[in-house]
């Protein structure tokens, strides 16, 4: 299949980085595709009170998960990369420090529901909440995909992916048929990384690997734990960032606005693994610009924040008139009034592209520490102005505190000299500066 040429980056180098990314990019479309579907079903099955408790559970425990994946999947393929004949050490090392992760979590989650319990009201009982958690233990398991990522054999994480998700949204349709409570949709949520796990391990032996190989070495885990706990941070942090919204509308508004609510993120936020894979398959061609040619380096820089916002202003605007209509095509009548929401939130998809781009600079830069920050600020203004608006205004006020918080936390960066220069980058895309220059340099003189 040819691919598609993007203005400023060399052809071949997009034919050779795209092979790996284009197999993740299927496995996210399709199961990113399966999700949507059998969520919106499960979602007008329950109704939206019912939809709330079921998506709070999610919600509650990311940031626990977050902390329990303890930031080495990424960590752990680099180093695969460098050294794959220690791949069953880095592996088996790996999975015990997650699983103690998740372990440890367990007791945290029960504590902080506790506490949470005495300051909101939380519909979605204990035993749905520890239920979720444990999925933390469960994912230590997608260890493996790190190896598959280091051998670039993205088509056996897109096989993985897509068949778990087929079966979970074949099993959730099921219990809808028969007319299942809400205990087994959240029972589903647990399985549903049983299945996903199950999945990587079937396909990791079958390619000649064996998980009783692998092997814990002290020492390789305090070099591992030490590296990667700027990544969990990061990673506690973007799961703040991106979920806090949806934990405060349970506080204030409780279940039923918080599964309208999650509707709006779900269709919002579907678009989300775009520009990861567009990160992903030319930002190798960027670090060796950066490498040999520093002018062509930011020009690439530029191209790819052009991309970015070309492709997500699109998204927006299509959204922003479609809404009604995607609403009540898909969605019962209890929904509708979230169409106004969707129009506001999926503009932060504009700020997630543009900070997806930067976030790959930031990263090659070794400006890891700002990384962290620039989250954190957005966090911290996130959590500002729902409080603030969502007793005020809803779930709409809640949008608008996304769009914000999503938007600050980007330019952040103009306010760091060593950084300014990518942020005044963003805003000439932002703004469609560049694409004017680009029009005008295209156009013939006027005779």
């Amino acid at each position: 299949m040819k691919i598609p040429s993007i203005p400023g980056f060399d052809q071949g180098a997009i034919e050779k980085y795209a092979k790996n990314a284009g197999w993740l990019l299927i496995a996210r479309v399709g199961s990113l595709a399966i999700k949507i579907v059998a969520s919106i079903c499960v979602g007008n099955y329950l109704g939206a009170e019912e939809f709330g408790i079921y998506n709070y559970p999610l919600v509650f425990t990311t940031f626990f998960i977050a902390a329990a994946a303890l930031g080495l999947d990424g960590f752990v393929t680099r180093e695969l990369l460098r050294f794959p004949e220690k791949k069953n050490e880095l592996l088996g090392t790996a999975f015990i420090l997650k699983l103690i992760g998740g372990i440890i979590v367990l007791p945290l989650v029960y504590i902080a529901y506790h506490l949470a319990m005495d300051i909101t009201t939380i519909d979605a009982p204990l035993s749905y909440i520890l239920v979720v958690s444990f999925t933390g233990i469960v994912q230590a398991f997608n260890i493996i995909d790190s190896y598959f990522q280091s051998k670039a054999q993205g088509k056996f994480i897109m096989t993985v992916q897509v068949m778990g998700n087929l079966l979970s949204a074949g099993f959730k349709l099921l219990l809808i048929v028969l007319g299942m409570s809400l205990n087994w949709f959240i029972a589903a949520l647990l399985m549903d990384v049983i299945a996903l796990a199950a999945g990587y391990i079937y396909v990791y032996q079958k390619e000649g690997g064996s998980i009783f190989e692998w092997k814990f070495k002290s020492p390789l885990a305090r070099f591992l734990l030490k590296n990667s706990w700027p990544i969990a941070f990061s990673a506690i942090l973007i799961s703040i960032y991106m979920k806090i919204d949806a934990l405060m509308i349970q506080g204030y508004l409780g279940s039923e606005q918080q599964g309208i609510y999650s509707s709006v993120v779900q269709l919002s936020e579907a678009w989300y693994f775009i520009p990861v894979a567009i990160v992903t398959a030319v930002f190798p061609a960027i670090m060796n610009a950066k490498r040999d040619d520093p002018e062509r380096y930011q020009r690439r820089m530029q191209n790819m924040y052009d991309l970015m916002v070309w492709i997500s202003m699109s998204i927006a605007l299509f959204i922003s008139f479609a809404s009604p209509i995607i609403y009540r095509i898909v969605y019962t009548p209890e929904y509708w009034p979230a169409a106004h929401v969707l129009t506001i939130h999926i503009w932060a998809g504009i700020f997630t592209f543009l900070g997806t781009a930067s976030g790959q600079f930031l990263i090659a830069e070794g400006y890891t520490k700002l990384s962290m920050l620039r989250t954190g600020a957005g966090a911290v203004v996130n959590i500002v102005l729902n409080i603030w608006w969502i007793p005020k205004y809803g779930i709409s006020g809640a949008a608008v505190a996304t769009l914000i918080a999503y938007a600050s936390s980007n330019f952040m960066i103009l306010l760091i000299p060593k950084t300014r220069h990518q942020g005044l980058m963003m805003l000439k895309s932002l703004f469609l500066i560049t694409l004017v220059e680009k029009i005008k340099n295209r156009t013939p003189a006027a005779k």
